[in-house]
């Protein structure tokens, strides 16, 4: 109920400021294919852009509508339950007590539809990636092709990456959601690899503008194979970086605001490369008491 009131309540003072805004939750799902269709090709430097308006790729219609405005008060209704339940929907109790969760599994093609796949093709390059499922449907099988041939557009200078990243949480009418890992300390995943390094990337949000390019990094080496490997990283390892570039300034992530998590892989090394999944959880890891592994400055410290 409250969170209810507070929802109305911010949609009346909206309205008062700015009433075109108000339409933009509602919108935002009816929206959001168009958007995508507008920036996913890649365009190269000094070419023209499509001329044809935004507003001719927007479907409109009156039952696409009510459809989504059902879906958007149901997950409403959910969201309102679990917050009345206590944290992630889970009583007070059962969630101080918890030490393990599962985030991600892959046991269907709808869980695959969670996670987004991309490579340099959109800056021009000619790396290849995949995504599909395993053997009997037990795990993800990223699998693709890196090659480091720079394009020839006069301006890339570096080329050769394959990414994988989830989707970010999306709440009722297109409220942004987060995680809430603060009572997990390290991250616990089920993979097999061909031997080649990963990068684990943890997206946080911002709290400034500039601040949106700033993730949090760690290495994964797998061994290669033919048995499992599992891993678990302490998110004290995590390092900051900001566009490929690691920070001076470094600080612990902020668990109770993860936007998103994902894997890349850029070893500068042509040829075929293969990581299977089986799931990403967390673990809250009681012998584990380091707070942050790298050093950390104190700003504006008193004489």
């Amino acid at each position: 109920m409250a969170l209810t009131i507070m929802l109305l309540n911010s949609a009346y003072l909206s309205g008062r400021c700015c009433r075109h805004k108000v339409l933009s939750p509602l919108l935002g799902p009816l929206l959001s294919d168009s958007v995508s269709k507008l920036y996913s090709s890649y365009r190269r430097p000094g070419s023209q852009p499509e001329k044809k308006p935004s507003w001719q790729n927007t479907d409109l219609s009156f039952k696409k509508s009510i459809e989504v405005l059902k879906t958007q008060l149901s997950m409403l209704k959910k969201e309102t339950k679990d917050y009345l339940v206590g944290p992630g929907g889970h009583t007070f109790s059962q969630y101080l007590l918890q030490q393990t969760k599962v985030l991600w599994e892959f046991r269907s093609q709808e869980d695959l539809n969670k996670w987004v796949i991309s490579s340099d093709v959109e800056i021009g390059g000619k790396s290849e990636v995949y995504l599909k499922l395993g053997r009997n449907n037990q795990a993800a099988l990223l699998y693709g092709t890196l090659n480091t041939e720079v394009p020839r557009d006069g301006e890339t200078k570096y080329s050769g990456y394959c990414s994988m990243r989830a989707k970010p949480p999306v709440g009722s009418f297109a409220r942004k959601k987060y995680y809430d890992w603060s009572n997990f300390n390290s991250l616990y995943l089920r993979v097999r690899g061909d031997g080649r390094p990963w990068m684990v990337n943890i997206y946080t949000d911002p709290y400034f503008s500039h601040q949106k390019d700033d993730l949090y990094n760690y290495f994964m080496f797998t061994r290669g194979g033919p048995y499992w490997e599992e891993i678990k990283i302490p998110f004290s390892k995590f390092f900051l970086s900001s566009r490929g570039r690691v920070q001076d300034n470094q600080h612990p992530i902020w668990l109770d605001k993860i936007s998103t998590l994902g894997f890349t892989i850029g070893d500068k090394v042509d040829g075929p490369f293969q990581l299977e999944i089986d799931f990403i959880g967390l673990l809250n890891d009681r012998a584990h008491k380091e707070e942050f592994a790298y050093e950390t400055y104190e700003k504006n410290p008193q004489v």
